[in-house]
C-alpha cells in the first residue's frame, strides 16, 4: 500500500489569515491585524450604538420639555382673535377650551374635528354650552378625520371653504408637536396658533413618577419621530 505523505507548514490567505497545515488537520488563524481590525470594528458598533441611544434619550427629553412648556393661555380679551378653532377630538377639556373660545369671540367659527360618524351632538357638546344660534352660524362638527393626518386634511378642507387664513389650533399638550407637523406640513401657508390644553389625567410636573404619563409620551414621541422622519422623506 502507499503511504500518504502528512503535509507540515503554512501559508498566507492575504495579510490578515494565516492557514497551517498539520498532518491531516488544517489550521486558519487570524493574524494580529485581523484580530486589530476586528477590535476596531467592535469598539466603533459599540459606540455608534451608545451615540444613538445617547441622541434618543436627548430628543425624548427636549420632547418632554417642548411638552411641558406648552401652557393653556388664559381666555380673555386680550388674547389675540383668529378666524377658525380647530379642536381635535380625544378629551372633553379640548372641546370645552374651543367652545369658550367661540363664546368669548376668539374666532370667527369652530371645527371640532374627528367625532365619529355615530356620535351624536348633544355627546359632543355639554348642555346648554353654546347658544343656539352661535351652534347655526358657527359650530362645525368634521366626522371625516380618524387621526391626526386625516384632522389635518379635514381643518385644510374647513379653511379653504371659508377663505380663511388664521387659524387657532386646540389639543391636548402632550399631542401638539406631532399635530403642529401634520398641520403645518397641510396648510404652509397659513398661520397656526397652538392652543394647548393639559389634561387632568397627566402630570408632567412629575413624570417620570407616573407610569401612566410616562408611556404617554414615550409613545406619542415615538409618533413625532415617525412623522417627521416621515416628512422628511416625502411619505407624507
Amino acid at each position: 500500500m502507499g503511504h500518504v505523505r502528512e503535509r507540515y507548514g503554512s501559508h498566507s490567505l492575504g495579510s490578515d489569515w494565516l492557514v497551517y497545515y498539520h498532518g491531516a488537520s488544517i489550521v486558519v488563524e487570524a493574524s494580529s491585524s485581523a484580530w486589530m481590525m476586528l477590535g476596531i470594528k467592535k469598539t466603533l458598533f459599540l459606540l455608534l450604538v451608545c451615540l444613538a441611544v445617547a441622541s434618543w434619550g436627548i430628543g425624548f427629553l427636549s420632547f418632554v420639555q417642548t411638552v411641558g412648556n406648552y401652557r393653556q393661555p388664559v381666555i380673555s380679551a386680550a388674547l389675540a382673535p383668529t378666524q377658525a378653532i380647530v379642536v381635535l377630538t380625544g378629551g372633553s377639556e379640548r372641546v370645552t377650551a374651543g367652545l369658550d373660545l367661540l363664546k368669548e369671540g376668539r374666532g370667527v367659527k369652530l371645527l371640532i374635528s374627528g367625532v365619529h360618524a355615530g356620535v351624536r351632538n348633544s355627546e359632543i357638546l355639554p348642555i346648554n354650552s353654546v347658544p343656539p344660534e352661535l351652534q347655526e352660524c358657527c359650530l362645525v362638527l368634521g366626522r371625516v378625520a380618524t387621526n391626526t393626518r386625516g384632522n389635518a386634511a379635514e381643518a385644510q378642507a374647513f379653511m379653504e371653504q371659508y377663505h380663511y387664513d388664521t387659524m387657532r389650533l386646540v389639543t391636548a399638550n402632550y399631542h401638539m408637536p406631532r399635530s403642529l407637523l401634520l398641520f403645518q406640513s397641510a396648510m404652509p401657508d397659513k398661520r397656526i396658533t397652538p392652543f394647548p390644553v393639559q389634561p387632568d389625567i397627566v402630570n408632567l410636573d412629575s413624570w417620570w413618577r407616573w407610569p401612566g404619563t410616562f408611556s404617554l409620551l414615550l409613545l406619542e414621541y415615538h409618533k413625532y419621530l415617525f412623522v417627521k422622519l416621515s416628512l422628511m422623506l416625502g411619505a407624507y
